[in-house]
């Protein structure tokens, strides 16, 4: 089936409900062709018509859309919300694992009396779970109509996003070629077990263990945090955290499905979705209105000449956002990433027409660039600083540490990533702040925040050399491939470097280098052709490597000295 999804989403513009041309319901066989209808349909009802009617519309800023996601600390009242769920196969309504308020297709195979009165059926069901104060409007314009036909969906949406619970989609099969997805049910709740599913994925990654329960305890928010990014969620409402785990289990069933959510928090459409392919999670995908930033004119007058912009004054366009996920390596500096930006592409508001290829989110120059306003006291925005202060503009020298020290944290695995290049830029800018002599006086009355500062550069700082261990561990450097020679040779170098350096003393940090040590100590190939020969039998390249050898093993028991020095002084938690 060929779909116009122009003429989709002209379904969805408000005249559309005075001319029906379609006489048959309206036929999406497919989860895709549902997806990218709803898409259409979201993306008019509850990101561009609020836009238009609310003169102080929240935009989200594209550092919202960045994994780790920030928890939101309000909601904003009078914007839509809902959850979703779509199911690619027909119902079993006894046999679902999850609530529901059941409704009826309607099709040209039921008589007259009976079509009419499932239609009528339907429309007291999504009446009893709306507001009383909707009755009289809801009857007015669906009393003669099919609530089920998606032809509907768009002049119903609204309504649904006054409901305080999802609504459901499946497949209507009266004969195997005239397949369609229909509104099945309302009033639905997700379910989602969390304390089983922390503690099944905390034991799975290691972090928690039987013979330990102060493991939980000192690990749980981690494996919570990381579970829900997963899913594409920070830990925050409980629609959003049941949507993040029944997508979870409907996956692990094999299910065919889609989970969506828009919250009044995040004002951002976060789609899940399962189509059958071996992955081992669902696809994550997020749309929502964001600004582009004024420096990208190149990405501005391309956006403004296809009119892809929303508004053309303040240069909002409709982003949308895939993600990729990373499975949990407890051996990876970066061990607490699961999801990371994958590709980005923005939305055409008239058409639904995608513009891939677009870079708005990850742009390291605009990093460096927001970064120096930051500094300069001239950034204007709001960051969460703890999870619970919301820190707004950095017009203060408080603001510009806990606004600095929350934009570190948020995006510190990204900038243990970037290039040596990119970085003597980055830590040139922070330097310049946090170490000029003319800041000394103003940073001694901060100085608890001064130093939690200093403690996460540092960090930063040692993470990025355990991070180039772990590539030379995988036998990289700086791109390119390397041998053991140049391998052991780098790792001596790095780790006699970073011993000097863990007077601000990170466990992880250490443990993870330790653990890398290891592993390249216990090549088998590299015990076999260098350690276990005698000197007489090594070319002057393999006493190198077998000299080096020795100088990591060196290495590695001063590690390990200053580790068990630390664990003896370290006070009790």
């Amino acid at each position: 089936m060929n779909t116009d999804w122009t003429t989709l989403f002209t379904c969805a513009h408000p005249a559309w409900k005075d001319a029906r041309e379609l006489k048959e319901p309206l036929s999406l066989p497919s989860l895709d062709q549902l997806r990218h209808f709803l898409n259409l349909v979201h993306i008019k009802y509850c990101l561009v018509k609020p836009y238009q009617e609310f003169p102080d519309y929240p935009l989200v800023e594209t550092r919202e859309l960045m994994p780790s996601f920030e928890t939101d600390l309000w909601e904003h009242k009078g914007l839509p919300g809902f959850s979703l769920v779509a199911l690619s196969r027909p119902l079993n309504y006894f046999a679902e694992i999850f609530q529901f308020d059941l409704l009826q297709p309607i099709d040209g195979t039921l008589r007259a009396d009976h079509a009419r009165a499932r239609r009528e059926k339907n429309l007291e069901t999504v009446l009893s779970r709306l507001p009383r104060a909707l009755h009289e409007e809801f009857r007015q314009i669906f009393q003669k109509e099919d609530v089920t036909d998606l032809f509907h969906y768009p002049r119903l949406t609204p309504f649904l996003t006054d409901m305080d619970r999802g609504h459901v989609f499946s497949l209507h099969s009266p004969n195997p070629r005239r397949t369609r997805f229909y509104l099945s049910g309302v009033y639905a709740s997700l379910p989602s077990d969390l304390d089983t599913a922390i503690k099944r994925y905390g034991q799975r990654i290691a972090k928690f263990t039987l013979d330990d329960p102060d493991s939980y305890e000192k690990n749980r928010n981690f494996v919570f945090q990381h579970l829900m990014e997963l899913y594409g969620f920070p830990v925050a409402s409980e629609r959003r955290t049941s949507a993040a785990l029944f997508a979870r289990r409907l996956h692990k069933m094999g299910e065919r499905f889609l989970i969506r959510t828009l919250s009044q928090s995040d004002r951002t459409l976060t789609t899940l979705w399962s189509d059958g392919g071996n992955r081992p999670y669902p696809h994550v995908e997020k749309i929502a209105l964001v600004r582009i930033d004024a420096d990208q004119k190149d990405l501005i007058a391309q956006l403004a000449a296809g009119g892809y912009l929303v508004d053309d004054k303040r240069k909002v366009a409709i982003l949308r956002v895939l993600y990729r996920q990373h499975s949990f390596s407890p051996d990876n500096v970066r061990q607490e990433r699961a999801l990371s930006v994958d590709s980005q592409a923005i939305i055409h508001p008239l058409t639904g027409v995608s513009l891939p290829g677009v870079s708005v989110i990850r742009d390291t120059t605009n990093m460096v660039l927001r970064l120096n306003d930051i500094v300069q006291g001239e950034y204007t925005g709001r960051i969460a600083y703890k999870r619970n202060e919301i820190v707004e503009n950095t017009n203060t020298e408080e603001k510009r540490l806990k606004f600095l020290y929350a934009w570190l944290s948020k995006h510190q695995r990204r900038i243990i990533g970037y290039s040596d290049d990119f970085f003597a830029g980055f830590a040139k800018v922070l330097d310049t702040y946090l170490f000029a002599p003319e800041r000394y006086d103003s940073f001694a009355g901060h100085h608890d925040l001064y130093q939690e500062l200093i403690t996460r550069y540092s960090y930063i700082l040692q993470a990025r050399k355990v991070r180039i261990l772990e590539e030379l561990g995988e036998h990289t450097f700086k791109g390119a491939r390397v041998g053991y020679r140049r391998m052991l040779s780098e790792a001596v170098t790095l780790l006699h470097s970073l011993k000097f350096e863990i007077v601000s003393y990170f466990d992880s940090l250490v443990s993870t280098a330790i653990a890398i040590g290891e592993t390249m100590l216990n090549d088998r190939y590299l015990l076999r052709a260098y350690i276990e020969k005698s000197d007489d039998a090594l070319t002057a390249g393999g006493l190198e490597i077998k000299k080096n050898y020795g100088r990591l093993v060196a290495l590695l028991d001063e590690f390990r000295a200053i580790q068990k020095r630390r664990a003896e002084i370290a006070p009790p938690e």
